[in-house]
Formats: structure tokens, sequence, C-alpha cells
């Protein structure tokens, strides 16, 4: 019994089919049935695991290159530090534990962690206790000030539409709709699409997605660090531009139908980091970079050196395969890229090309 899809299947029989992205916001967010707001998804018992639950590495990194972004514009206090879906808080702790030794930068910090979820709020909340976080439903809710903002995985999972090329150039909307038992696969009628109208690059049958809750996120974050300083490091599987279908389910650590059991997986796509750049403006956007590249260039290697030498056996075997998961280009090295977002005339940020992407 799925309480969520009974509910689904009754409103496309009443309202008619739903975009992928009122599916997704149904299956993640709802109130009592949502996969956000009813588990924590995260580590070897949810159904997947991110880069800071692989290796304390990864967040140790990025918490120094954070402080350094923050030392470059002049060190202000006080400032935001932020993270947008923190997780179980793991990449926050390793961040804030390497950076207690840089001057100045726990003294000027306040913490704000933007979290949905009830139950993972209560889990970062208790990691994170001796930094007092303050929790945040959106960015809006952060206090004026410089901000330096985390966003790890954090794009994949905001709402996404898909539209399908017609053989006349037109677009058809990729529909959810229901046969009265089981959710299906659909189409809307060919139309012109505004938004699409410059893509001409695409033939028909082929598949181009959308996020405008990520380009009006981006927009709300270049606007503040352009206005008031900082940075934004975004970290997330995908490419410059949308192509294809790359709207995935996850639950147990594999793939599976993402209409079979609504709310019960994680739902994603690939983030298109071009758009997000785009709309970031005026802050200045770095040239997007793999994370293998990116993860080299601040450090891995010296430091999973550093870490390997007090660890033997199979604690050593674990840690040499979490470097190379994090950084090789078979694994998530290439597949997951890094934008960061600064104010124009600022220093640029450490380990990433300028723009533009």
């Amino acid at each position: 019994m799925n309480a969520l899809k009974d509910r689904l299947i009754a409103r496309i029989a009443r309202l008619g089919p739903l975009s992928v992205a009122d599916y997704m916001t149904e299956c993640l967010l709802h109130p009592t049935d949502g996969y956000y707001t009813t588990r924590d998804p995260l580590g070897r018992a949810g159904d997947f695991i991110t880069a800071p639950e692989i290796s304390q590495m990864f967040g140790e990194l990025l918490g120094l290159w954070l402080a350094q972004v923050w030392m470059d514009q002049g060190a202000p206090s006080p400032f935001v530090l932020a993270e947008l879906g923190p997780g179980r808080g793991t990449l926050m702790t390793d961040a804030l534990r390497a950076t207690r030794v840089v001057p100045g930068f726990h003294a000027a910090m306040r913490l704000h962690l933007v979290e949905a979820s009830p139950k993972l709020r209560a889990v970062q909340g208790d990691r994170l206790a001796a930094y007092a976080p303050v929790f945040a439903d959106g960015l809006a809710d952060l206090p004026a000030g410089p901000l330096f903002l985390i966003a790890n995985e954090f794009f994949d999972a905001l709402p996404i539409r898909q539209f399908q090329r017609q053989a006349g150039g037109d677009w058809s909307e990729r529909m959810i709709g229901t046969d009265g038992e089981s959710l299906i696969w659909g189409l809307s009628p060919p139309a012109p699409i505004a938004a699409l109208a410059t893509l001409g690059d695409i033939a028909a049958g082929q598949i181009v997605e959308t996020c405008a809750p990520a380009e009006a996120l981006a927009g709300e974050i270049g606007r503040r660090i352009a206005t008031q300083g900082g940075g934004a490091l975004i970290i997330d599987y995908g490419a410059r531009d949308s192509r294809g279908d790359t709207f995935q389910a996850l639950a147990a650590h594999a793939h599976v139908d993402p209409l079979a059991a609504p709310g019960q997986a994680d739902l994603t796509a690939h983030v298109a980091f071009g758009p997000i750049a785009q709309a970031a403006l005026p802050a200045r956007a770095s040239a997007i970079c793999p994370q293998g590249v990116f993860l080299e260039r601040i450090g891995m290697t010296p430091r999973a050196e550093k870490l390997a030498r007090s660890l033997g056996g199979a604690a050593l075997q674990s840690h040499i395969a979490a470097h190379k998961r994090l950084t090789h280009p078979d694994e998530m090295g290439h597949l997951f890229k890094v934008l960061a977002l600064t104010p124009e005339g600022s220093p640029l940020p450490p380990a990433l090309d300028p723009g533009p992407p």
C-alpha cells in the first residue's frame, strides 16, 4: 500500500497529468509521506552515500577553501556561514574541525543551515550543537551580511521539467498520468516553448530538462554575494547544459522506477551548470571544473598521504578506495562538477579558472 501513490492517482484523475516538477515536489516534500520529510536517507543503511560520508577529507578541504575565500575578501566579521541541504551535518562538521586553525574564522562566523527535513534537522542540531546552528527554510531567512555558502548535492533534487522535441520543431512536455491503477508517462500536445526557442541543435525525439527553481535560487545567491560579499561553492553531478533524460530514482543504493513507489525513493536529475552561472549574475561565476581536478588542486593527495601514515590493513585500503572514488574520472571525479560564485572584482577563488563556464 502506498498512500501517496493513491493520492496522486486521485489527483490526476480529477485535475489532469502532473509535470515532472509537480511530481518531484510531492514525492520529496509531501508533509506526511514525502521522501525527505519521513526519513534519514543517507549512509549505507539509507538509499545513497554522498561525498562527505565517503571521507572526512572532502569536508575538510572544502572548509579550508571557503576560509581562504573569506581571507581573500578581507576576513569580514561577522559573516554568515551557510550550507544548503546539510545531510547529517558531516560536511560541516569536518569543515569546522579543519578551520579551527584559521585565525578569527570561528569567532566571526554565524552558522545557518537550510534544511527542509525535520528528521535531518534533529541530526544536524545534535552533531553541530557546539556551534549553535540556526535553521532556515530558505535563503531569504538568512541574516544580512557577507555570505559564505556550500551546496553539495543540493541542486540535483530541485524539481525539473522535461520537454521532448517534436518533428515540426515544437515541444511536448513530458507528463505523468494514470491508467487508473498505475502512474504512467505521457506527453502534452506539441506547442512552441519560448524558453527553448534558441535551442537549435536538438533533434526530434530528444529531451531537454529545465529547472526554474535552480535558476531562481542561483539568482538569489548571486545577488546576495554581489551586493554583500562572500562566496558560494556548488558541487553536484551534471554538465554545462541539460541534454537527454537524466531523471532518476534511487532506493537502497540501486536505481529504481521513479513512478513505482512515490515518496519511497530519492528523485534527482543532473544539474545544468551553465544556466545556474548565467542566472547568478551580477556575481562572477568561475569556470566549471570536474570535482576530481578541483579536489586535487586544493590538496587532496597530500592530505590523503598524511592520513594514510597512521592507517593499515583494511582501514588503509578503505582510505585509498575513498580517495579514488572522490577523484577518479571513472567514479565521481568527472561526473561531479564544481562551480564557484564570488563578487566581481574580488580575488579569483582558489583552484578554479575564471569563467565564462
